[in-house]
């Protein structure tokens, strides 16, 4: 068993002693480009990244960077309306797009031999997609249908989407959800839709990140071709700067929820943006409250008491904020007060007596596995090499973020959530099934 022990030790070392290495530069046009060579698989992944969310919209235009989303597979001059997947798709390839407050993503994963057409499709999009009344039209019907689907039609989804933001962020644009509101669609004009494409659809408000199989002096020569010529964005790029006050107290809110079939109940509490150290301390909080059979929450209030069919924990991390999630779904005659009051004491517990360090251990061996596991596909590097670079200016934090978590002690466990998971800090949301 020693020998065994060992040997998974040294073998440990090896995977996290792995470097990815890559190579960064700047358009002249402000375009932030990301190279990583694997020559492992003949894959290759191109991804753009464009610093827009939600919060980036106006209060009365709300869900445009996800309508964005879609609309930009629209095509453009030189793709036909529909092209966009047929591309990918006859390449052997795929691909897809993601919005969140914050950004917005778009990749193709392809053969290396397509290369040349991943970096085309992207170029096109940001260059001259079809923003015009008849894509505009189309996606409105997409969105909605979507929002029917996703949001009207799931149980706890309007509270976990909309609701709670609005009372952890009264004044911030993280107020609002992602999707957006339907009126604000419908009201906003083409002049509207094309001057944000104009504003945050252009080089010096991306990141373009391509991982994989490549040769970097002709993936470089491709890229001046096709992104070089793109003019920066013309109009001024006004990031939100709000900053909320402090919650002093516990905000109570209920809803009904004709989806629900069980009670919910959803403790929000605001924390610090993602870059801050206690965001990854918090990371920590969540995976020990709720990750695992071993995890408090999960072994004491779902499995012993059975007062929960279902529980989580985790923060959602932010670029201005975070948010640190714990919910739980009522077991049959429990309530929510009932389930409420035995998961407080559990984070009471926590903030008392703080936690061994066997337990720190256990969790940062996962976030490493985490990492790994994230990092191990073509794909999952662009995107991470992406996101260190739009958020944390640091793209080398893929190779160094790991030693951050190792560097977490139990006296700081102990000290963030003292700081931040206290109920004069927190939305309380309640939510119940519609009466039949």
């Amino acid at each position: 068993m020693k020998k065994i022990t060992i040997f998974f030790l040294l073998l440990k070392g090896l995977v996290f002693a792995q470097q990815i290495n890559f190579e960064e530069y700047d358009l002249p046009n402000g375009l932030h480009v990301i190279l990583h060579q694997d020559s492992s698989n003949p894959i290759v992944a191109v991804s753009v990244s464009y610093h827009v969310g939600s919060k980036n919209e106006e209060p009365d235009r709300t869900g445009f960077a996800h309508f964005f989303e879609h609309l930009l597979f629209e095509g453009s001059e030189n793709i036909k309306r529909g092209e966009f997947f047929q591309y990918v798709a006859k390449a052997g390839g795929q691909n897809n797009a993601n919005t969140q407050q914050d950004r917005t993503y778009y990749y193709e994963v392809l053969p290396s031999n397509q290369l040349g057409l991943g970096i085309w499709l992207e170029s096109e999009r940001m260059l001259h997609a079809r923003v015009d009344k008849e894509g505009i039209e189309t996606q409105r019907e997409v969105v909605k249908e979507e929002k029917r689907l996703r949001v009207d039609n799931q149980p706890y989804s309007d509270a976990i989407t909309r609701i709670l933001w609005n009372n952890l962020f009264p004044t911030h644009p993280y107020h609002w959800s992602v999707i957006g509101s339907m009126k604000d669609l419908n009201a906003a004009s083409e002049e509207d839709f094309v001057h944000f494409y104009k504003t945050y659809y252009v080089p010096n408000n991306a990141v373009l990140s391509i991982a994989g199989d490549i040769d970097v002096a002709y993936t470089k020569k491709m890229i001046d071709e096709y992104f070089g010529p793109i003019p920066r964005g013309e109009v001024p790029i006004e990031r939100p700067s709000v900053t909320e006050e402090p919650l002093t107290n516990e905000i109570a809110v209920g809803t009904i929820d004709k989806n629900a079939q069980v009670p919910a109940l959803f403790l929000g509490y605001r924390t610090p943006k993602q870059t801050d150290k206690d965001s990854y301390v918090l990371s920590i909080i969540g995976n020990i409250l709720s990750n695992g059979e071993s995890s408090r929450i999960i072994k004491n209030v779902q499995n012993k008491k059975q007062l929960a069919l279902y529980a989580s924990s985790f923060l959602w991390t932010l670029e201005d904020y975070g948010v640190f999630l714990v919910m739980g779904l009522s077991n049959l005659d429990v309530t929510p007060e009932q389930l409420g009051n035995a998961i407080d004491e559990e984070i009471e517990n926590l903030k008392k007596n703080g936690i061994t360090q066997k337990e720190l251990d256990i969790q940062i061996n996962k976030l490493e596995k985490n990492f790994v596991d994230a990092n191990s596909t073509v794909k999952g590097i662009a995107e991470s090499l992406s996101d260190y670079y739009l958020f944390y200016h640091d793209t080398n934090l893929i190779n160094t973020a790991i030693t951050i978590y190792r560097d977490i002690t139990v006296d700081d466990v102990k000290r963030v959530a003292n700081q931040y998971l206290n109920k004069d800090q927190r939305v309380r949301l309640t939510v119940l099934p519609e009466e039949q």
